[in-house]
């Protein structure tokens, strides 16, 4: 999957490139939790902001089971999820999703960018 974008792409994007699909697994079903999430492609990795922290099904899903599925315009790949806990790769999620959707929100999304959890989305090996 090559997600790679560059800073005029990633405020342009189309509509197909404003979502990913990332499907985890239930921590107590074992079923397939799918969500309509934003995203920010840096490399090979995605990172994601979860606005509800921890306490996201999605989040607890993915600390339960890191195997995750990804899908970007379409395309459907493995990855392994992983929360980030500061430092400099957080800051990046943070800044990257922040330019990303910000410049075409109508509300102000500087507290929600403070707040929110950074997850990573690596590509699985293969």
């Amino acid at each position: 999957m090559n997600v790679e974008r560059d800073a005029t792409d990633a405020k342009q994007g189309s509509i197909a490139d404003d979502y990913c699909y990332l499907t985890t697994t239930g921590r107590r079903t074992g079923r397939p939790h799918r969500i309509e999430i934003w995203y920010a492609a840096h490399g090979d990795t995605l990172y994601l902001l979860s606005g509800g922290g921890r306490s996201s099904d999605w989040v607890q899903n993915l600390c339960a089971d890191p195997r995750v599925l990804v899908e970007v315009d379409g395309d459907v790949r493995p990855a392994r999820g992983r929360v980030l806990e500061g430092g400099d790769e957080a800051e990046r999620a943070r800044s990257l999703v922040f330019a990303k959707y910000a410049p075409r929100y109508k509300g102000d999304l500087t507290g929600w960018r403070q707040r929110a959890l950074p997850v990573a989305i690596d590509p699985a090996a293969r």
